[in-house]
């Protein structure tokens, strides 16, 4: 007899959704879904549970998504769950897609070191996820130089004004991923990265990985009375403004890195005349003025920066277990490499003038 496979999904402001299976000849097999989800009519759960029977394994969450969507009359509606929430939780029965509590967590908590060093880390820490090297792992940054990180396809001419630039001193880098800059200095935001299987997000779209990979970081805000949420694709945001902003990069060797900056105590008088931010771009975000984007955590929250990443840390840790970890020498040699040989030259800084 067949061993029964079980599978669940907490879809991100919705319902829990639960598959429990079978598999016989490579095919699905006493389908049987579940949860605390809203269906109407009853009979539409026998309908998608007839879909899913006879699928094969193999089938990508898109796939199962859309064969029960066919399987659907038009008048089902489903409330606090989705198609593609229950080809998730298919995935997961099946032990192709992962939840976070199926890895072993680290963190490492802030270390100080060359801007251009944190960058090239994320590319180490994610390769070293994918290989199967590191464990999972939630990394908070530190920094001392004044620095702009551009995203991986800004253009640097315009995106950066040299004026600017020369004259506070300011580092410029280029990050794996994609999004746009951050003006960073020190002690004036709250940075990490976050290194994972990519298959922790199997068979979510984009925008719905943002916000599922950031879940705890709203919960720490909300413990502290910020009541932050996604602005999409990336922007976290308040009532109040922009506290943030997220970037996602994804390997061939199934690591990807996910990646925030928070907004602690920016000084958006600086930031204006380093970064050129367009018309075009404080028109689509509702505002006309840069400085009015951003609102920092500090004014709304009142706290010391220490007290905030403390906040963080202890709700990542308390969420999914997570164990204390620190760099490696190895991960810090090639990452020092990886500053001589791409980070830290004019050919990577300039690939997009």
């Amino acid at each position: 007899m067949a061993s029964l496979m079980h599978g669940e999904y907490k879809v991100h402001g919705g319902k829990l959704v639960v598959v429990d299976l079978s598999v016989a000849g490579g095919k699905l097999s006493t389908v049987s879904v579940s949860g605390d989800f809203f269906l109407e009519p009853d009979e539409a759960l026998d309908d998608i549970n007839a879909a899913l029977t006879g699928l094969s394994t193999e089938l990508s969450a898109a796939a199962l998504a859309d064969a029960i969507t066919a399987a659907l009359p038009e008048n089902v509606v489903l409330f606090g769950f989705s198609a593609q929430a229950v080809a998730i939780a298919v995935r997961r029965a099946l032990a192709k897609a992962s939840s976070w509590l199926d890895h072993e967590w680290e963190i490492i908590a802030p270390t100080v070191l060359p801007t251009a060093v944190n960058v090239a880390l994320d590319e180490v820490l994610t390769r070293e996820v994918g290989a199967g090297l590191r464990n999972p792992t939630l990394r908070f940054w530190d920094w001392e130089e004044p620095s702009v990180v551009i995203g991986s396809f800004q253009s640097v001419r315009n995106e950066i004004n040299p004026i600017g630039v020369e004259k506070y001193g300011i580092h410029v880098v280029r990050r794996i991923s994609g999004g746009g800059a951050m003006f960073m200095e020190a002690g004036n935001c709250i940075t990490y990265s976050l290194y994972l299987p990519q298959s922790l997000v199997d068979g979510l779209s984009f925008e719905d990985s943002y916000k599922f990979l950031d879940s705890w970081v709203m919960a720490a805000l909300e413990s502290i009375g910020v009541r932050a949420f996604y602005v999409p694709l990336n922007d976290i945001a308040t009532e109040q403004g922009k506290i943030g902003g997220a970037a996602q990069k994804r390997l061939g060797n199934t690591g990807m890195v996910h990646h925030v900056t928070m907004s602690y105590d920016i000084d958006a008088e600086k930031m204006v005349q380093v970064l050129r931010i367009g018309q075009e771009k404080l028109s689509d975000k509702g505002t006309r003025s840069a400085k009015k984007r951003v609102d920092p955590l500090r004014r709304q929250t009142g706290l010391d920066r220490d007290a905030i990443l403390s906040t963080m840390m202890a709700t990542f840790r308390d969420r999914y277990n997570a164990k204390e970890s620190v760099l490696t020498r190895e991960e810090l040699a090639e990452a020092a490499r990886l500053v001589q040989t791409k980070f830290g030259t004019e050919e990577w800084l300039v690939r997009i003038p």
